[in-house]
């Protein structure tokens, strides 16, 4: 652990929001099981830790973590079990680098998409190629999240918010370019990588309202024919 660390019990919070631009690139330097939970610590020395205090969102990899402690120029979260189930965490190891953003405050510009820090599942970098000074990147998403994914949408993959340029069947394509390659953890992906997926939120509300209620067990669709008849088309 570090020294001149602030501890605190976190009651309960608020909703907090992200935009996707990533303000900084930390690191992993601790892991620690709690059971079947775990606590990371991650140093952050250019991140703007000045607004940040105890029991604040921080969107790490794109995961929305609550701060329980602080310390120089680094913080500790609590990674639920069911956030490792669902986020590459399981898999995390210290020295690791990681996408960090604070939670937008109520001045912030919205530079990216609306984000909420809430990861829908996992998905894998298939290929890696050079388009000029770009890099683009075909990325599987698994089925039940790619009929979320639109040509030209928008995708939060490990906290970064992207354009999603090209769909077939479950993959997607980015295009990364220079800028957002150096100031993100994009340098890591490669063929066989697993990243964090949050889908549009839009996409998610809108399916819901509808189909409205349904059975836990009945699996919910999304149509084109729906979409008309809601005068969507």
């Amino acid at each position: 652990m570090f020294t001149g660390v602030s501890v605190a019990p976190v009651i309960s919070k608020v909703i907090c929001m992200f935009t996707g631009i990533i303000e900084a690139v930390g690191t992993l330097v601790e892991l620690r099981r709690q059971g079947e939970d775990m606590a990371l610590t991650v140093h952050a020395p250019t991140l703007d830790f000045g607004d940040v205090k105890l029991g604040d969102s921080i969107a790490t990899n794109g995961v929305c973590l609550t701060v329980v402690a602080l310390g120089d120029q680094r913080y500790t979260a609590d990674v639920s079990l069911e956030t490792l189930s669902r986020t590459g965490f399981a898999a995390a190891k210290v020295g690791d680098p990681v996408n960090l953003e604070k939670a937008l405050m109520p001045t912030s510009r919205l530079g990216g998409h609306l984000v909420s820090g809430h990861v829908d599942g996992m998905g894998e970098v298939k290929s890696k190629s050079a388009s000029g000074r770009a890099i683009e990147y075909w990325i599987e998403a698994p089925g039940e999240l790619s009929r979320y994914i639109a040509e030209k949408g928008s995708i939060a993959v490990d906290g970064i918010s992207l354009t999603v340029n090209a769909v077939q069947g479950d993959l997607f394509r980015l295009t990364i370019v220079p800028h957002t390659a150096q100031e993100t953890t994009i340098a890591r992906w490669k063929p066989g990588y697993r990243v964090n997926l949050e889908v549009d939120q839009i996409a998610r509300y809108l399916e819901r309202l509808m189909t409205g209620k349904r059975e836990e067990s009945s699996a919910s669709t999304l149509t084109l024919e729906k979409l008309a008849q809601s005068g969507f088309l």
